[in-house]
């Protein structure tokens, strides 16, 4: 009979969320332990780490998502003090430019005392002043905007993903390329895992850092998690326009349109708005019918150079999508102490 091995933290899902729990918890001197972490392909093409717009921002509208982005921040402008010399993230501060609308615009000047009173550089600016600031910006149907001018901005994700996890071997965490189908629950704890080889894994704790997989995972314990997979496609487009926002914010429609430089072009992609359909979606099959139906009008309809650009790429990607408040999921769950979740961060987790 093969012996089990034993582990006292395995991580469940090896890209950004588990690679950076595994760096934490090995750099903690309270931490002696052996830790594994799981991860089911480690080309990580199909995960929300190497599918994400990467974006870092302060304006959010509750204390503890401020801080936690003030400390990414932070993070990622250190990056080769935690995670090495040769860590790279190559973070544009950029910024944020929120718009509202006039039913908004309570809403954004309250979340603007709360962030400038956490101490965020976060600039108020009313129709007369965005277009001052922003001439190649349309203002029709905007009361009012707030621009972060610092503390903001995006950076190269699978660069950041390939930090953490190097960081965390350095410190001794092991990595398998394998899938976890089940969670073995005797009580109020998980004892083991199995992988799809037949396999077991006994462990001291699990943390379910999953992502948009983390409800099933969660499931095989018996265990209703509130997260699921909910479909993105982000696309590149170029403008030839010597009138084009080159050096704009990413700034983010009352809508749900958002848009922001890269490279030579430009990165745009939709939230889905109040009642519109956002069904929970397993597949990574660009919507281009989003583009010429939504996107591309409300584009430019909001910066009018816009009207003549090129689609050139286009690619989908899922949230981890808490469906009771969009906000993450952390920490041990009530009644089974060992089994701990980093679930749920509904487009937010990069940052956080």
């Amino acid at each position: 009979m093969t012996a089990v091995e034993s582990f006292d933290v395995v991580i469940v899902g090896g890209a950004l969320m588990g690679s950076s729990a595994a760096y934490f918890i090995t750099r903690s001197s309270l931490f002696s332990g052996r830790i594994l972490v799981l991860e089911q392909d480690f080309s990580y093409r199909d995960c929300s780490t190497a599918r994400s717009a990467a974006s870092i921002r302060q304006q959010f509208s509750t204390e503890i998502n401020i801080r936690i982005s003030q400390f990414g921040y932070a993070f990622a402008q250190n990056i080769t003090d935690h995670l090495g010399e040769d860590a790279w993230v190559d973070f544009r501060n950029g910024g944020y430019l929120l718009l509202a609308s006039d039913a908004g615009a309570a809403v954004l000047r309250d979340n603007h005392a709360l962030q400038t009173q956490c101490g965020a550089e976060v600039a108020y600016l009313d129709a007369a002043a965005l277009n001052a600031r922003f001439p190649w910006l349309a203002t029709d149907g905007v009361v009012a905007g707030t621009l972060g001018l610092s503390g903001e901005g995006w950076l190269d994700a699978y660069a950041l993903l390939r930090s953490f996890r190097k960081a965390a071997q350095r410190q001794g965490a092991q990595y398998r390329e394998t899938r976890v189908i089940g969670l073995q629950r005797e009580g109020g704890q998980i004892c083991r895992l199995t992988l799809a080889d037949g396999s077991e894994i006994s462990c001291g704790a699990v943390i379910n850092a999953a992502g948009p997989a983390a409800a099933g995972l969660a499931g095989t314990a018996g265990i209703h998690l509130p997260v699921e997979p909910r479909k993105r496609t982000v696309f590149y487009f170029e403008c030839r326009s010597e009138a084009q926002p080159a050096n704009a914010p990413l700034t983010v429609d009352p809508g749900g349109l958002w848009f922001r430089p890269e490279g030579a072009g430009f990165i745009v992609g939709r939230s889905p708005g109040f009642g519109e359909p956002d069904p929970a979606c397993s597949d990574l099959e660009p919507d281009y019918q989003l583009w010429e139906e939504r996107i591309w009008p409300e584009l430019a309809a909001r910066v009018p150079v816009f009207e003549a650009v090129r689609m050139v790429n286009a690619w989908a990607g899922h949230y981890a999508y808490n469906t009771l408040d969009q906000n993450a999921i952390v920490g041990p769950h009530p009644e089974i102490g060992n089994f701990y979740f980093a679930n749920g961060f509904s487009g937010h987790g990069l940052q956080q």
